[in-house]
């Protein structure tokens, strides 16, 4: 039932006089009171909570591999699955829409989904469970070659090379710093990747051709394009940055504000099933990262 049912009703006072406003006032009134039964009824939550009961309703892009896709082929997709099973949903419903401005308030703030699979924590525009996994950008440059031994932007050795990297990410402070931009090949931030590859693939086929000597990426997109890549490659988690921006982020499920007691059973699901989670990131080649910046491996 859609949430904006009172300006609905109001066009009938308009048409019908005095007598008109009473009849809205009552027909608003019992529609709120069957909105209300209903969602008591069905289960849905606290109060003040809209949260599907049979139906694990999520917020996604249609095509953000290695996250979503509407193949289902997304880690966000394969774990938007197993959170189903374990808090006894029917099934899994996607409202689709591409990662630009708006995302949020178009899915999640719309009423028109109840979670968002993958959320950097802290972010004001959702509420955020308690983080599944902690990645950061990493350096990803060919194995073997004069790179060898490179762990942070201000390393000598990435002076005279072109790099990749994504307008607007933070490590385009760290590089501007070290005087690396003036070489370094732009990709664009917002791009719709249902009409073309994602930046991340684009670089990483860049270095494959020769055209970058390296790349500087989001590490779960670089860990599973490399991993599809062909080549062998170096991927450097940049935890040994000295100031600039920050590289490592923790990931959380995205809820609404007022949807605590959803938040709760989703932290309560993340906590025992950390293990699983780890598996399906690592198996997408996530680098994944501990509390002391230690990689976890399998």
């Amino acid at each position: 039932m859609k949430r904006d049912v009172l300006p609905d009703i109001f066009p009938i006072a308009r048409k019908s006089g005095r007598g008109g406003w009473v009849m809205a006032f009552a027909a608003a009134v019992m529609s709120l009171m069957a909105h209300q039964a209903y969602a008591q009824g069905a289960g849905l939550g606290a109060a003040g909570e809209l949260v599907d009961p049979d139906v694990l309703r999520v917020c996604a892009d249609p095509s953000n591999m290695p996250f979503s896709d509407q193949s289902g082929e997304g880690f966000e997709d394969k774990l938007a699955q197993i959170v189903a099973e374990a808090t006894g949903r029917k099934s899994v419903a996607y409202t689709w829409f591409p990662s630009i401005n708006g995302f949020v308030r178009n899915t999640l703030g719309a009423n028109r989904c109840d979670i968002i699979m993958g959320y950097a924590q802290g972010d004001e525009l959702v509420q955020n469970t308690n983080a599944y996994y902690r990645s950061s950008y990493v350096l990803v440059y060919p194995k073997g070659g004069d790179l060898s031994g490179v762990e942070t932007l201000a390393d000598p050795k990435l002076t005279d090379k072109r790099i990749g990297v994504v307008e607007g990410t933070p490590p385009t402070a760290n590089m501007a710093k070290a005087k690396l931009m003036g070489k370094a090949k732009v990709y664009p931030l917002m791009v719709d990747t249902r009409a073309m590859p994602s930046m991340a693939e684009l670089a990483m086929r860049d270095m494959q051709s020769g055209a970058i000597d390296a790349a500087v990426l989001w590490g779960p997109m670089a860990g599973y394009y490399a991993s599809r890549s062909g080549t062998e490659v170096t991927l450097v988690p940049l935890i040994h940055e000295k100031g600039g921006q920050r590289m490592i982020y923790r990931i959380t499920m995205g809820v609404r504000p007022s949807d605590q007691s959803w938040k709760r059973t989703l932290n309560t699901f993340i906590k025992e099933n950390q293990v699983k989670i780890d598996k399906l990131l690592l198996d997408y080649g996530v680098p994944l990262l501990d509390e002391r910046d230690q990689r976890i491996s399998q």
